[in-house]
């Protein structure tokens, strides 16, 4: 994006490169020497630590080796904090300090990509509750023509739920306990 600059690359090269692609705005693309530099200031007391990966960090502020703006604490692998951003999404923040505001806009400015999307803990399956009912049957021998998720509204095929935890399900007929019975509970529960 430097006007008088001649430099080209291939996107998926500029990072080996140290070049920095801005992934908001004009979408812009700048070489190792026309980048956009982090001017922080690296204080005394700075234990040259990441702070995601707690492996050691460069002393000095440059492409590899970033730094929150509002704490001037937090220094950390551009990889490590690319990586955080992926899972993060719009929840993305320093993770010493937590801010935000000024943390993304920097990060975003030094060429750190940050989808627009719920951070990734929030949307895995296993991590939430699922709104979707059990839907096959979980017998030891499934006597059902159609399969273990065949299930119908009603009669021989009708899916009938653990009564303690829902967690699985059986057919009516498979444990052959015909039209009396209109409960049913698992072998955990």
């Amino acid at each position: 994006c430097q006007s008088s600059c001649q430099r080209t690359f291939h996107l998926p090269c500029a990072p080996d490169g140290e070049c920095v692609t801005q992934y908001f705005g004009a979408y812009r693309s700048f070489c190792w020497e026309h980048r956009p530099k982090q001017a922080l200031q690296p204080h005394p007391s700075q234990d040259n630590t990441c702070s995601i990966c707690l492996d050691t960090v460069d002393d000095t502020i440059s492409y590899t080796t970033m730094g929150c703006p509002a704490c001037h604490d937090a220094r950390f692998h551009r990889h490590c904090i690319q990586r955080l951003a992926l899972h993060s999404g719009i929840a993305f923040r320093c993770p010493c300090c937590l801010n935000q505001e000024l943390f993304m806009m920097e990060m975003l400015t030094m060429g750190i990509r940050l989808p627009k999307r719920p951070p990734s803990w929030e949307s895995d399956q296993e991590a939430r509750p699922s709104d979707q009912r059990h839907g096959r049957c979980d017998a030891a021998t499934c006597l059902c023509p159609g399969g273990r998720e065949h299930a119908e509204a009603e009669g021989p095929w009708q899916l009938w739920l653990c009564s303690s935890c829902a967690a699985k399900g059986i057919h009516r007929h498979c444990p052959s306990l015909g039209n009396s019975k209109y409960t049913w509970e698992c072998n955990t529960c």
